[in-house]
């Protein structure tokens, strides 16, 4: 368990290296550019009346898009699209390089392949940028009294203007990543995620001095909250250790021993980003394919949350999108083959082939935990707070939801308890989970810079010692 003085002691080494204080600021420079860009609205909307017409689409799929914009989509700032055309972008593409040969081959030319990736990335982010500009704009433009200005007017400015600002929070997201400290676009939503947070503050200690139920039901959402932080830090540090020996050579007197530590969560968050990001994507085509929105609003109702076949579609979206993304950053037969290239091996398992197998076999049933994991993290939250529609269920659904809810003591399976989620499944796991990955590059960096010679960061006593230092540079 961190002490203060533990605290104080890496913010001082924080501090004192340059390296590491100098991406932080940069990093925190990129993340206010962007909120302060979230202040900037796109000319000719009445913001009254867009707020009203959000009121009436809460609890729907475009929650979900507003979420990975930072809320700029509530009040269709320049930023509005936020970074889903850029994810959108990027599952495309790595879909692509399974079935394409030649963008197969890019991938594996290391740096100036990955380089060509990220062009053709950018290039198909614009395109979407501009498609799912217009489509906002025309769902915009069809609601009454919301546009104060002309359609000639109106259509190519918000076009170019979101756009444009699609651009500009691809381009903070990369220069993160690349001159900053984490994951450049997993910072920008946890950006817009976290500065929700005094908002659930003001309702949390509201709701405590309403009445002693509300108190009671605050009290056991913030146990709630907590347990599931709990279990998140407890997923994300664990992981299956496969030892690893190194065959004896010539001068040493046994063999050498160590680990393979391979995660239980070996994808991170980006299964739920992208699994949010594809479930929203149909309400964008279906904004541009109908003009009078009735497509728009048939998705709207079946692609909402607590409706079985959105949870459906997302339990199965985060299941693929693991074993996918595993996939991609996990080759057993590369590792295999360089288990072999360096003379070490699995014990019990013969080297090559069947240390491909058996890496396969571990790593796909750790891929399968930390699917559901990450399902159930999802799911719980908004179970409790909107339950499921068994309803909606082929069949026996409306004799299911009337036996429910008539029931008192288990109507909320069906209702759920009514309390709004600030944090809700999703969001929560985003920001523990980006935290905890920018704090460990954050220790990453103070460890190599503590550890680097040339750089002056670890001082080696003794003669003998300083001596041998010397002679080796």
């Amino acid at each position: 368990m961190l002490r203060i003085e533990d605290i104080r002691q890496k913010i001082a080494a924080i501090l004192q290296s340059k390296d590491v204080r100098s991406r932080l600021i940069f990093t925190l420079l990129m993340l206010l550019l962007y909120r302060i860009g979230s202040h900037i609205r796109v000319p000719g909307i009445d913001q009254e009346k867009l707020k009203i017409l959000w009121q009436s689409l809460q609890g729907s799929l475009v929650g979900v898009l507003d979420l990975f914009s930072g809320g700029n989509l509530k009040v269709i700032s320049i930023f509005a699209l936020g970074i889903t055309p850029y994810i959108t972008s990027s599952i495309v593409v790595q879909l692509l390089t399974v079935v394409i040969p030649s963008l197969k081959r890019l991938q594996e030319e290391g740096e100036v392949g990955r380089r060509k990736i990220n062009q053709y990335t950018r290039y198909l982010t614009i395109c979407l940028s501009v498609f799912q500009s217009v489509a906002i704009t025309l769902w915009i433009q069809s609601q009454p009294g919301l546009v104060s200005i002309s359609s000639s007017l109106f259509v190519p400015v918000s076009v170019i203007t979101l756009t444009t600002g699609t651009a500009i929070v691809m381009w903070f997201g990369e220069q993160i990543t690349e001159r900053g400290i984490g994951n450049g676009i997993s910072l920008l939503i946890f950006a817009g995620i976290i500065v929700r947070f005094p908002s659930m503050l003001v309702q949390f200690f509201g709701n405590i001095g309403s009445d002693p139920i509300s108190a009671l039901e605050t009290v056991l959402l913030l146990a709630l909250l907590l347990g599931l932080v709990a279990v998140i830090v407890f997923v994300e540090k664990a992981y299956r250790p496969i030892l690893i020996e190194y065959a004896k050579r010539k001068n040493e007197l046994s063999e050498s021993k160590s680990y393979l530590p391979l995660k239980i969560n070996m994808s991170g968050v980006i299964p739920v980003i992208f699994a949010s990001s594809l479930l929203a994507f149909p309400i964008t085509i279906a904004q541009f394919a109908s003009a009078d929105g009735s497509l728009a609003e048939i998705m709207t109702k079946y692609l909402r949350p607590s409706h079985p076949l959105y949870e459906l579609v997302f339990t199965v979206g985060i299941i693929f999108f693991s074993f996918f993304y595993v996939s991609v950053i996990f080759d057993v037969q590369e590792v295999s083959n360089n288990l072999r290239k360096y003379g070490s091996y699995i014990p019990g398992v013969r080297p090559g082939k069947s240390t491909a197998e058996y890496l396969d076999t571990i790593v796909t049933r750790l891929t399968l935990v930390g699917a559901l994991y990450l399902s159930m993290v999802c799911f719980i939250p908004q179970f409790i707070a909107s339950g499921l529609d068994v309803g909606e269920f082929p069949l026996f659904g409306e004799w299911l939801y009337a036996a429910l809810s008539s029931n008192s003591a288990l109507s909320w399976i069906v209702k759920g308890f009514g309390y709004a989620f600030y944090f809700g499944g999703t969001s929560l796991l985003i920001a523990v989970s980006v935290s905890m990955d920018t704090a460990q590059q954050v220790e990453a960096r103070l460890l190599a810079k503590k550890y680097d010679l040339t750089g002056g960061g670890v001082k080696v006593r003794g003669r003998r010692m300083q001596q041998e230092v010397t002679d080796g540079q």
